[in-house]
């Protein structure tokens, strides 16, 4: 089995604490030491726990000793909400690291459980910075980053077209980048963004998700054809349908305040927090739930899950609409 290394920007690290609020940067970090542990082992086991289910004593049993010495990943998600007596063992455990084993600490950052933060600071954690883009500015720098990662090359114009269809949503943008770098050759420009994303306003993928989370079962129907006729990617309308009852499950169940203080909230701006009340009448957690798990059908189906991409996406957008009605 291979030797730990010491680096602090070794994924391998004994401690990795991930700092922030953004889900997407949070969930790879935690992929990235996964992936490094199991390139290193095949075998590691990976434990993946919230913080209700981190309780006292259940640390010591997960780095205990093991007859087999294997590798094992244990991430503690949340960790800023775990109970003072737990937060003891985690501290405990800090002070002698067991070998061959990586614990990794996701926390919001802020003063809850600031404790925990400053000891797995000061213990040497390699740490991971996972903050909310709450600015246009972060959302672009973060769509050219992932441009770059792909080894692709896009224009500032097509970066910035992308920002302004997606959205603040990271996961939305991630999926759109490594679309467009699947589909497009050579340097990526503003226009194909607007032919993914954009096109005629009646057959855009965001079309169809509008209606149908209105309940307009007729009308979402005919964008969707419109959309498929254009040449619309089916994983954009997915992924479009699934913004969409996301955005309308945010929503329903945040706090109620203005529009700008719901926008902060949610990473949404403003205006789209007008345009998600005005869609969410009629819904219930039932159709949420519903519909959510109608877009992962539509999104496994076309996806190479079936047969009939188009049936998928069709299938979908009724099951929405019928949802979105279920409340009236």
């Amino acid at each position: 089995m291979a030797t730990r290394k010491t680096s602090s920007d070794d994924p391998l690290a004994p401690l990795t604490l991930a700092v922030g609020q953004e889900d997407l940067l949070l969930d790879r970090a935690v992929q990235q030491v996964v992936a490094a542990a199991r390139a290193a082992d095949a075998d590691t086991d990976v434990r993946d726990l919230t913080s209700d289910q981190l309780q006292p004593g259940t640390l010591a049993e997960l780095t205990s000793p093991s007859l087999f010495a294997e590798r094992k990943v244990v991430v503690v998600r949340n960790a800023q909400d775990l109970s003072a007596d737990t937060i003891k063992d985690v501290k405990a455990y800090l002070d002698a690291p067991a070998e061959e084993i990586t614990l990794v600490l996701l926390h919001a950052g802020g003063a809850k459980g600031k404790g925990l933060l400053d000891a797995a600071r000061k213990a040497g954690a390699r740490e991971v910075a996972c903050p909310k883009t709450t600015k246009p500015a972060e959302r672009l720098t973060f769509v050219r980053s992932e441009f770059r990662a792909l080894g692709r090359s896009a224009t500032p114009e097509a970066c910035q077209a992308l920002v302004d269809s997606i959205g603040s949503d990271l996961r939305e943008l991630a999926s759109a980048v490594s679309q467009l770098a699947a589909d497009v050759e050579g340097t990526i420009d503003d226009a194909v963004v607007g032919r993914y994303y954009t096109g005629r306003a009646e057959a855009s993928s965001f079309n169809v998700a509008d209606r149908a989370v209105e309940g307009r079962t007729a009308e979402a129907l005919e964008a969707l054809r419109w959309s498929l006729s254009t040449g619309v990617a089916p994983v954009l309308i997915t992924s479009a349908l699934a913004q969409g009852v996301r955005a309308i499950g945010k929503l329903s169940s945040a706090r109620g305040g203005r529009p700008a203080d719901l926008a902060r909230e949610l990473g949404m701006p403003p205006w789209k927090i007008d345009r998600v009340r005005q869609q969410m009448r009629g819904w219930t957690p039932d159709g949420v739930a519903t519909a959510l798990r109608a877009v992962a059908d539509a999104d496994a189906g076309v996806k190479g899950g079936g047969d009939d991409p188009e049936y998928a996406l069709e299938k979908a957008v009724v099951a929405i609409a019928r949802a979105a009605r279920s409340n009236r």
